[in-house]
């Protein structure tokens, strides 16, 4: 039917060729795209390529590993490190590939990068840092840069970006995936990004329809309830879906959450919702394009259903095309088979094959230069770079009064739980920490180093401290990672002391720990190398905050 040639397909048989050609379940077949693991076993790899071949799948989400944060709900496992983890995504993209008579579409979710499932790979901020960010033509470089890299390991679908408001600090899964509260801004930063993987011929979907961002649920465990009224919703949650659907995108990704306002009181998840996917999105919002669900295996939805193939079923009757990570493909097929109506198969058949074709197009020769990731890191370093509280003249004050450091936490890890990026290491020596020591030769304290008893005996008369915050997490479960001790000592340090605070993590961590007035406040986002760098530079006076922060804290 087409040439089976993963990169290219620069001839596809037209849609009503191909649907008049295809039996009913292989139709159907296309609008399951299951999970695929980077570090499975090689008898699951055969089972994956039996299941491509046998049932015609569609298309393939990859991630880490079953053990990784992003698959495993049931509690906390080992997962193992691959440094070779990209080479073997590339062969098993390359076996899967070959297995199938239609060529797949795959996807990951990389959000900041393959390095959000892939092992040494470049890594770039969350988006909750690219929305403190001035210059938005660095977002458009992110996105570019990450599709490049997708296209480049044979990657056609980028589950991003996240299009969900961050307006609920204590929001589990969101937060920090988030480019901030304001709806425009997000909207903005959002087709910066866009318009970035556009440039690379990289498909995109804007996520969690209708809006994640305000629960306090994690939908990977349990139904979160969006309770604000439909006109709310319209002006906050749904507001950037709304702008972007009205200037074109490729998909919308549909979250495991339930809104009342929009399904007449009823309490159901919106990825299993024909009210909110047919009626509100398809119907009121007009998006004719294709509309995939989060991952089916999510707690939210997957235990409320015990024969294989009905919640599949349950997904595609209430209007997805796609079926991502769904729990049981071959029951799903013949469940849709048996029970869905023609006239939806062939709909949705229509939209998932053009958007194939147009994912498998030939790739647009892009001339344009993108820098190192490690230069655009620094770039961003220096946009959004922010001064929350406190004036520029504050701290060079402080520095002629005389100060010590302390640096609480370890430096954050990556979201899946292993260090995907070695070049995000920071190097003895090279933190902000250990550059303000060397270049001013004051007393420093680690919490990783030091018991609290030390660092609270070494501080006693000294007024001014610099306190350098390095929380384990981004999440703010577990106050951001940070232990008991240390808690108690950042709090006694604000009763008690002069503070310049630097924070290199989730400017929530700030508010939950009451730390809203200081002598000057900082905001870095992120723990890398090149915004250790930055806030160096800053703190003798040779770059300007620039940044506006993307969230309130008050």
């Amino acid at each position: 039917m087409v040439k089976k040639v993963p990169e290219m397909i620069p001839e596809w048989t037209a849609v009503n060729e191909a649907y008049d050609t295809l039996s009913p379940k292989e139709l159907i077949g296309q609008f399951f795209m299951p999970a695929a693991f980077i570090n499975d076993t090689e008898e699951d790899v055969q089972a994956m390529e039996a299941l491509i071949r046998e049932h015609g799948i569609g298309g393939l989400c990859f991630f880490h590993s079953k053990a990784s944060a992003a698959t495993n709900y049931e509690g906390p496992k080992e997962v193992v490190y691959n440094e070779k983890s990209r080479q073997r995504l590339q062969e098993l993209i390359e076996r899967y590939q070959a297995a199938s008579e239609i060529p797949l579409l795959i996807a990951i979710d990389a959000e900041w990068g393959l390095a959000m499932r892939v092992e040494e790979t470049d890594q770039f901020p969350y988006a909750l840092t690219l929305g403190a960010a001035k210059d938005k033509q660095l977002i458009t470089q992110v996105g570019q840069t990450i599709a490049r890299d997708l296209r480049k390991t044979g990657i056609h679908w980028n589950f991003a970006p996240v299009v969900d408001m961050n307006v609920q600090p204590e929001n589990p899964v969101i937060g920090y995936r988030s480019f901030g509260e304001d709806a425009h801004a997000v909207t903005e930063n959002a087709r910066a990004f866009i318009k970035g993987m556009k440039a690379e011929g990289v498909l995109h979907a804007i996520k969690h329809f209708p809006g994640h961002g305000n629960t306090k649920v994690d939908s990977h465990l349990g139904l979160p309830v969006l309770e604000d009224n439909k006109e709310t919703l319209l002006q906050t949650d749904i507001f950037p879906f709304v702008e972007l659907i009205k200037e074109g995108v490729d998909a919308v990704m549909v979250g495991h959450l339930a809104v009342p306002a929009l399904t007449d009181g009823t309490i159901e998840s919106a990825s299993l919702s024909p009210t909110i996917i047919k009626g509100f999105l398809r119907g009121e919002l007009g998006f004719d394009g294709v509309v995939v669900t989060d991952a089916m295996n999510m707690h939210a939805i997957s235990q409320n259903y015990d024969n294989p193939g009905e919640l599949e079923l349950a997904a595609f009757t209430a209007g997805n095309d796609v079926l991502c990570y769904c729990p049981n493909p071959v029951a799903g097929i013949q469940a849709i088979f048996e029970n869905a109506s023609a006239g939806d198969i062939k709909t949705a058949f229509y939209r998932i094959w053009a958007l194939k074709q147009k994912a498998f197009q030939e790739p647009k020769k892009s001339p344009q230069y993108l820098p190192e990731a490690v230069n655009l890191n620094s770039c961003l370093a220096k946009s959004c770079i922010t001064l929350y509280c406190g004036e520029p003249d504050g701290i060079a004050h402080f520095v002629k009064q005389g100060f010590a450091i302390v640096e609480c936490g370890s430096g954050a890890q990556a979201d899946s739980g292993v260090v995907v990026d070695s070049s995000s290491l920071i190097v003895p020596g090279q933190s902000f920490s250990d550059r303000i020591k060397d270049q001013f030769g004051v007393t420093e304290f680690k919490t990783v180093t030091q018991t609290v008893d030390e660092i609270r005996e070494g501080l006693e008369g000294q007024e001014n401290i610099l306190l350098v915050l390095r929380p384990p997490q981004v999440k703010p479960q577990y106050q951001f990672g940070l232990n008991q001790e240390e808690l108690k000592l950042i709090r006694e340090l604000y009763a008690e002391k002069q503070l310049v605070i630097y924070h290199f993590g989730n400017p929530y961590m700030i508010r939950a720990l009451g730390l809203l007035k200081t002598l000057a406040t900082v905001m870095l986002y992120q723990d890398f190398p090149e915004f250790h760098e930055v806030a160096f530079q800053h703190f003798m006076g040779e770059v300007t905050a620039k940044g506006k922060l993307p969230v309130s804290l008050a």
